[in-house]
């Protein structure tokens, strides 16, 4: 077949080689010609000398400017001009690193333009009223977004928005909270959440101190990761003086229970309605939702039933009627599955941190109200597995993020500064039952989720298929880390970063001489090897309207605050020791005395 022009042989590429030799001497030589005038002129000693031709003025050039002194004559016929050269040189090059169209297919750095800093900063402006009237270059970087890491090559930064909504699945040890939660928190400009299962050498450690700097740092820790004091307390039933607010809280305690292939069975749905019934009843009355325990020990206790009447709730009390006067064994059976789901209210010092305390207890109370217009930190804390109290931290994320969506409302529409809710471990320790439909709205309200999961597959157990699809689906930004070793995924991400075309040179050489033909194939921009054999501190970017790029993590102990946060990070886990040993030796104390 003909060669199409963009083949290139050895010919070619010796020509294209002497062309550029012969361009790089006429600008050296003209650059020389002028920088040497210029220098004849400063100097006063010789009148102006027309253009030579290239190899006169670079080789002979003291014959041009004869009483032009040596040193003058050396820096402007060769010094000025090698730098100007270099210079336009360096310059081009990164013109061409930022504005060519990459043929592996991956985004560079003109597609991944609308998260680069200059237009970044500019949709700040437009999303943040705080910052009208503020020219982009004045934007402070943290102002502009969410820190996802580096554009692959290069250093410029590249930022989700403040109406994205993010999730990353990325293995264990793949730089997920030292890469994206943990600069996230930091460069936070509004109120931040973060939910864990872990406290020492962690986001806890690595952050409290600089976030307790500029707000009120709050720790929810009631099973004790960080051995936190009990400082605060929050009034989980707050938001359960409604139907739908006690649906919502039952769903959690049902949620952080069950798997998704489990939660829709008679026993689950039954015990959900009990559930809703009681915390009902109990909000409605002011009483602490210790007060549910007792109920459900009792089924034949008629306090709710009655209170849910004197509310005017007649139908929900019917309900709760219905399954008390039903058949014992249906009714205990309802009763029994109620009781399991609650079951980490039965630990007082559980049950404490979400109870009003006595009057001689020096904590404060927390509002989600007032935490959404602030500065401040939220830490939940939880285990994963049986017994958790991840109920109780899946509730609390649940009653910030809607406060903040009220908030916004309040505001106009959006929240200024945003709200920065980064659920980590989210599959473990904060499963909200119906996080992929608030997906859909949470970023048009300044309410920013990070969600960050370890796998797709752990996903699918708590949502389900569907679920995690409308997850994945709805996150406008989607961060991809190394170690994904579930070959469907791998394959999922693989389709969805395309083909691209790739040119196949081929060589032969025959009686009439050599000749050489150009090909196309198409091919996998990422195959699913590739994604799987992603390098620490690499991730695939996938963003809504833009190709897939690979984008280098920033962890923080990369930072300019590096030496700080690192000392502050030992300081804060010394003290998590420190309380642990102190409590060990109080317990041993106690079983001694007793």
């Amino acid at each position: 077949m003909p060669r199409p022009p963009s083949a290139t042989t050895g010919t070619d590429l010796l020509l294209y080689l002497l062309l550029a030799a012969a361009g790089i001497g006429i600008a050296g030589s003209s650059l020389a010609w002028l920088f040497g005038n210029l220098a004849s002129a400063v100097a006063g000693t010789d009148p102006w000398a027309p253009y030579q031709h290239p190899e006169q003025t670079l080789l002979h050039p003291h014959q041009i400017w004869p009483r032009l002194p040596q040193p003058a004559l050396f820096t402007g016929c060769y010094v000025l001009p090698t730098l100007v050269l270099l210079s336009a040189a360096v310059l081009a090059a990164r013109l061409w690193l930022r504005f060519r169209s990459t043929s592996s297919g991956l985004a560079g750095q003109r597609e991944l333009a609308p998260l680069l800093p200059r237009q970044i900063a500019a949709k700040a402006i437009d999303l943040r009223p705080s910052l009208q009237g503020t020219k982009p270059t004045d934007v402070a970087p943290d102002d502009r977004g969410v820190l996802l890491g580096t554009v692959k090559p290069g250093k410029t930064e590249v930022r989700s928005s403040w109406e994205d909504v993010i999730l990353a699945i990325m293995a264990p040890r793949s730089g997920k909270t030292s890469g994206l939660a943990i600069p996230a928190i930091l460069r936070a400009p509004g109120p931040v959440l973060l939910t864990s299962n872990k406290a020492a050498r962690d986001a806890y450690t690595a952050t409290i101190d600089a976030r307790a700097k500029v707000g009120t740092v709050w720790t929810l820790d009631p099973q004790q990761i960080a051995h936190a004091p009990r400082t605060m307390w929050w009034d989980i039933l707050a938001d359960a003086r409604d139907l739908a607010g006690a649906r919502r809280l039952a769903g959690h305690f049902v949620t952080a229970s069950v798997n998704e292939s489990s939660s829709g069975d008679f026993w689950s749905t039954a015990a959900a309605n009990t559930l809703t019934a009681l915390f009902l009843a109990a909000a409605r009355d002011r009483r602490p939702i210790t007060d549910v325990l007792a109920w459900l020990a009792s089924p034949a206790d008629r306090t709710p039933i009655d209170l849910l009447q004197d509310a005017g709730l007649d139908a929900v009390a019917a309900q709760l009627q219905g399954t008390v006067a039903g058949a014992v064994e249906t009714r205990d059976g309802i009763f029994e599955t109620a009781r399991q789901y609650a079951s980490c209210l039965l630990a007082p010092e559980i049950a404490a941190w979400v109870t009003p305390p006595n009057h001689i207890d020096k904590v404060r109370e927390f509002k989600p109200a007032e935490f959404a217009t602030g500065k401040d930190t939220l830490f939940l804390l939880s285990k994963d597995g049986g017994g958790s109290a991840s109920a109780i931290i899946a509730a609390a994320a649940d009653a910030v993020m809607r406060a903040a969506v009220i908030q916004a409302e309040r505001d106009g529409g959006r929240l200024d500064a945003p709200l920065l809710a980064i659920l980590d471990e989210a599959a473990n320790v904060c499963k909200i039952a119906d996080l992929p439909d608030l997906y859909s709205h949470l970023g048009s309200r300044g309410v920013i989720p990070m969600t960050i999961l370890q796998s797709y597959q752990q996903g699918v157990r708590v949502w389900g298929e569907a679920g995690m699809h409308a997850l994945f689906s709805a996150a406008t930004i989607k961060v991809i880390g190394s170690g994904m070793d579930d070959a469907d995924f791998a394959d999922k991400i693989s389709r969805l970063a395309g083909d691209h075309d790739v040119r196949t040179v081929s060589v032969s050489t025959g009686e009439s001489g050599r000749s050489t033909s150009v090909s196309m194939r198409q091919e996998r921009v990422l195959p699913p090897d590739v994604i799987r054999a992603l390098p620490k501190g690499t991730a695939c970017l996938l963003a809504t309207g833009i190709r897939p790029a690979l984008i280098d993590l920033k962890p923080w102990y990369r930072g300019r605050d590096a030496e700080h946060l690192t000392a502050a990070s030992a300081t804060a886990t010394a003290a998590i020791t420190e309380r642990a040993t102190a409590k060990a030796l109080h317990h041993n104390d106690v079983g001694a005395a007793a």
